[in-house]
């Protein structure tokens, strides 16, 4: 705890060290000493922004010169952990309007997106940089994680410049920097990248130790095993109740049912197909309550349909869209073997905790992505 107050209003009022004190007074959060690690530097950051914002404000008021930024952090560690949760509470407790929370996948199909608009600069990353670092000082990263050759390309020059601009990066990952895009073809010109991140980064781990969206108490029947006929018999009943009766007729990708508030996809469908990631962000900005049915338990020659579904769980997670799901089997068991089944623990642990009565209560909102 800082012994002396901070000359200046914070959204959340206190720093991280004082909310993550509060919070862990709360029903249902367990004291962790590798999350009070990573909360007392969080809380050595917070106060170096609050700082260099207050001389900045100084210097620019008398003179050209202007403070050194403040380097960010890298907090990884195995599924479950906290990291996310304790950077949404870093995040809500400083007081720059000039910040951005976002998940690494919405983030990057941003920055494709934002790349075909901008190809008439002569370099439209550097062109995409200034309008980052314009409207962003204060950069949260969620999920930090290189599988794709395009994005592995763009990353080591977009991240050098928005440190060349004064953006300051906080980023979750499962792996430590140097554990980023391990099999990746030219895996060999990401490395400069991952130097970068080392140097300009403090990097963090928060460890392996239990993940906590596994505990089975405080759970909701929002997942239903077996998929069967019977399953479907309380879909439909739980859609008909959450859904209020009311109907619509269609939407761009077909679904079983639809409402004002509710839709409801068949497995196949939705990741069987050629869906991604922009579809699935479009259902979660529009829908508060997502069914999926028939969830098969998958082999390795299923990797395309798995990979899909993770990238489902986790634009629907960020979201705080309710998941009502059947499925052949438990969330552990349904991708063991086969490409990328390693990540699959991630979204096991999420579809767990989102069951939680915890997770129902959070209000359904959308990251600000734009596509």
């Amino acid at each position: 705890m800082p012994s002396n107050p901070v000359a200046i209003d914070t959204q959340s009022g206190m720093s991280p060290m004082a909310w993550y004190a509060a919070a862990s007074q709360t029903s249902g959060l367990v004291y962790d000493p590798a999350q009070a690690t990573v909360i007392a530097a969080l809380d050595a950051l917070w106060h170096q922004l609050i700082d260099f914002k207050t001389k900045r404000n100084h210097f620019l008021g008398r003179s050209l010169l202007s403070p050194d930024v403040p380097k960010g952090i890298y907090i990884w560690g195995g599924v479950g952990r906290g990291k996310t949760f304790l950077m949404d509470g870093f995040y809500a407790c400083v007081p720059y309007r000039r910040k951005r929370r976002i998940h690494f996948h919405h983030f990057m199909a941003e920055v494709h997106h934002r790349m075909k608009q901008l190809a008439d600069h002569d370099d439209p990353l550097i062109a995409l940089s200034d309008s980052i670092a314009e409207s962003t000082r204060l950069l949260c990263l969620d999920e930090f994680h290189v599988d794709d050759i395009a994005d592995a390309m763009i990353l080591g020059r977009l991240i050098a410049a928005l440190f060349e601009r004064g953006v300051v990066l906080l980023t979750t990952s499962n792996y430590p920097p140097d554990g980023l895009y391990p099999h990746g073809l030219q895996r060999q010109n990401f490395l400069p990248a991952i130097a970068m991140l080392e140097r300009e980064l403090k990097v963090l781990n928060l460890g392996s130790g239990e993940d906590y969206r596994m505990r089975a108490d405080n759970k909701a029947l929002r997942y239903i095993v077996p998929a069967d006929a019977r399953s479907e018999l309380d879909l439909n009943a739980m859609f008909e109740r959450m859904s209020a009766g009311t109907e619509r007729d269609e939407y761009p990708i077909p679904a079983k049912r639809i409402a004002r508030e509710a839709i409801w996809f068949d497995f196949k469908e939705l990741c069987g197909g050629a869906h991604g990631q922009s579809d699935y962000l479009h259902i979660a900005h529009r829908y508060p309550t997502v069914f999926l049915s028939g969830i098969p338990k998958l082999t390795a020659e299923h990797s395309a349909a798995a990979r899909r579904l993770t990238w489902l769980i986790d634009v629907l997670y960020d979201n705080n869209v309710q998941l009502v799901a059947s499925a052949a089997c438990a969330p552990e068991e349904i991708y063991t073997e086969g490409t990328g089944a390693g990540e699959f623990h991630r979204t096991a642990s999420r579809l767990v905790e989102m069951q939680s009565r915890h997770y129902l209560q959070l209000p359904h909102h959308s990251q600000n992505v734009t596509l």
